[in-house]
């Protein structure tokens, strides 16, 4: 399934008359929290509460021309789209999850219309109610281990001795090969720390995610990032978890970094079915 396709849920948009607007949701929440939309949405929009049973969504109508099937798969790859879409998504997010447990859904996840929202809120009640009992009074930080590989991989390569036998040329691709082979265990060495961060880290947090490396060019990070980690810690342990990371931090070869807190959206996993 493409990005496009998890994210239009309810039945493909070709099978039915093109509408012009459709129900955009930033996240879901019990009813009966006090759940107030308390920023704008998507281009400035307003955002809404829509209900049924037990659970509320924060809605707001967006662009079928933009955030449509063949609309949204040309602004996924607009840097600059994303970029402001991503923020005003999460602006609607970290307002509500400020008063409220929400859990925030996946960027660009859009319905037909409210009834269709009202619809996956019915059918799918039981996977949301368990998300939301995973995440209340947890928050999740973020933690991303870098290693600087610059000493072992910057420069040209010293004028090598030259062994018995070997002439000049040979010399210098022995000195290449042993700088790389250098990289090589010293990369090896970072991702073994990492994962030992890791696994210490997790021993605080009730759930944890390791993302891929985020892109070196837009996360305008420098060496090589071997952890990025997402922590579910229980808000009572929101002191221990940090104490944790500069003990970790101090003793440690890797460059440490703690982000957050955010809104959940790592543990707030749920499945788009489509019908």
């Amino acid at each position: 399934m493409s990005v496009v396709e998890a994210h239009l849920l309810g039945a493909p948009l070709r099978s039915r008359t093109v509408a012009e607007t459709l129900s955009y949701v930033y996240a879901i929440s019990r009813k009966d929290a006090d759940l107030q939309p308390g920023a704008a949405g998507i281009a400035g929009s307003g955002v809404r509460l829509v209900s049924s049973g037990e659970l509320a969504a924060l809605v707001s109508t967006v662009s079928a021309e933009e955030f449509g099937e063949q609309g949204l798969r040309k602004n996924l790859e607009d840097l600059r789209w994303l970029e402001r879409t991503v923020r005003e998504h999460n602006r609607v997010v970290d307002a509500a999850a400020a008063t409220s447990t929400v859990a925030p859904l996946a960027l660009a996840t859009v319905y037909y219309n409210d009834a269709r929202v009202q619809a996956a809120l019915t059918e799918q009640a039981p996977m949301f109610l368990d998300v939301l009992e995973l995440i209340a009074g947890r928050t999740e930080w973020g933690v991303k281990a870098y290693a600087d590989l610059i000493k072992s991989t910057s420069g040209e390569p010293a004028e090598p001795e030259t062994g018995e036998g070997e002439r000049p040329g040979q010399a210098y691709l022995r000195k290449i090969r042993e700088q790389r082979k250098g990289r090589a265990e010293a990369e090896h060495e970072a991702v073994e720390r990492a994962s030992e961060i890791h696994d210490a880290l997790s021993e605080l947090a009730h759930a944890n995610r390791v993302h891929p490396p985020q892109n070196r060019d837009l996360a305008a990070y420098r060496g090589l990032m071997v952890l990025n980690g997402a922590y579910l810690v229980d808000d009572s342990r929101t002191e221990e978890f940090a104490s944790a990371i500069d003990d970790i931090a101090s003793g440690s070869s890797l460059q440490i970094e703690l982000t957050g807190p955010w809104a959940p959206y790592s543990f707030a996993v749920v499945s788009a079915e489509r019908r």
